[in-house]
Formats: structure tokens, sequence, C-alpha cells
């Protein structure tokens, strides 16, 4: 596989995200419409922190997976080093996500006692399946996904001021739009770096298709928590 053929890798997993955007940029653009503003910016917040408190879970079974696969398949050893390198990259944003619910009035217990939608169980919970039970490269195009998206600062201004929320509440999205271009840029070059074949990319089209179709279901699925505020 050459060079051209690898850097299309990239390009061909980038083209099935784009291919969502309509519905996601949809599903956003509704939910910041959505009175009251301040219980459904906490709303997206508590949202935030659930899918980042199974970030570091979700890598770490990946990587003991491709830990069992090394030697029978060809991927594994290159996946393996990519999703610990990443866990040291994601460390802590679950907490900081947490205090900065704290920071918006929430008691943290409360946000923890919140059971989660049916939406991000299966946002989250079908990438254990195929990682434990089909392969643990789908993972890829899910993190793919949740990087594709970095808030830029006028959009972070723009939900604080009308949420009436202090500045403080944001600190983990600013941090995330700061971070996710260069996260992206890296999984892109894993995409061009893995020897990927058809079968392998029919694979990371349908993670991705998934997530965002999972992604934009949970955030249409979000609700004002009375309890929280």
């Amino acid at each position: 596989m050459d060079m051209r053929e690898k850097q299309a890798n990239s390009d061909l997993v980038r083209g099935r995200i784009e291919l969502c955007l309509p519905a996601l940029q949809a599903a956003f653009s509704d939910h910041w419409r959505t009175e009251p503003q301040r219980e459904m910016t906490i709303a997206f917040l508590v949202l935030l922190h659930q899918i980042m408190r199974a970030s570091i879970p979700l890598m770490q079974r990946a990587a003991e997976r491709c830990d069992q696969l090394d030697g029978t398949d060809e991927l594994a050893g290159l996946l393996a080093g990519y999703y610990r390198h990443h866990v040291s990259e994601e460390l802590h944003h679950d907490t900081w996500a947490l205090e900065d619910l704290k920071d918006a009035g929430c008691d943290p217990e409360g946000v923890l006692s919140i059971t989660p939608s049916v939406e991000v169980a299966r946002l989250v919970g079908t990438q254990y399946y195929w990682l434990q039970h089909h392969h643990p490269l789908m993972l890829l195009g899910y993190i793919a996904v949740l990087e594709a998206f970095p808030p830029p600062d006028s959009k972070v201004d723009e939900i604080r001021d009308r949420s009436g929320l202090p500045e403080s509440c944001f600190r983990t999205l600013r941090i995330h739009g700061d971070l996710d271009p260069t996260h992206s840029a890296e999984i892109d070059e894993m995409f061009n770096t893995l020897p990927l074949d058809q079968k392998h990319l029919e694979m990371l089209g349908l993670s991705v298709l998934h997530s965002c179709d999972a992604l934009a279901a949970s955030v249409r699925a979000l609700r004002p928590t009375p309890q929280l505020v």
C-alpha cells in the first residue's frame, strides 16, 4: 500500500463523518435554541461528563484486546500503542467536567446518580460489544467522531452568555476545543499508518455512522434535570 492509498484512508473516514454532519448540526442547533437555556446547558454538560467518564475505560479495554490479538493480527500492536497514548491525553477530563458542573451549582453526587439515557448507553455500549466481540479497530471510528467537532471559542461564548452560567463551567469544553484538532490530526495519521484493507474501512465506516447517529440521538434526548438545578 503506497502513501497515496494510505492517505485515502483518512479521507474515506472523514468523508463518512461529513455525510453525518447535517443531522448532527441540526440536533445541536435545536438543543441550543431550546428553553430554558440554563437548564438545557447544564443537561449538555452532564452528557459531556457521561461520555468522558467512559472514554478511558473503553480505550484501556481496547488496548487489552489488542494485546490478546497481538501476534495474530497485524493491526493489534499499532492500535494498542495508540490507545494507551490517547489514554494519557484524556486523563482527568471527566473529573474536570464534574468540577465544571459543581461550578454550575450542581451536586457532583447528584450528577453521578443520574441514570444515563438509553441513547448514551447505545452510543458507548456498542463500542464495548464491537471491541470485545469483533475488533478493537472499530473504536477508532467512535473517537474520530467525538473529536471531529471542537467547539470554537465564539460558540462557547454564546452558550455561556445565553445560559447565564459562569465562565468556569466551560473550562473542559474550551480545553477540548483547543485539543481536539490536534487529536484529530493524530487519528488521521493512525488511519494512514495502519495497513487497512476494504473490510477494515467498512468496519470504521459502520462505527462512524453509528456513533454520529447515536450522538445526535443523545443530544435530542436531553431534558432539564430539576434535581440538579
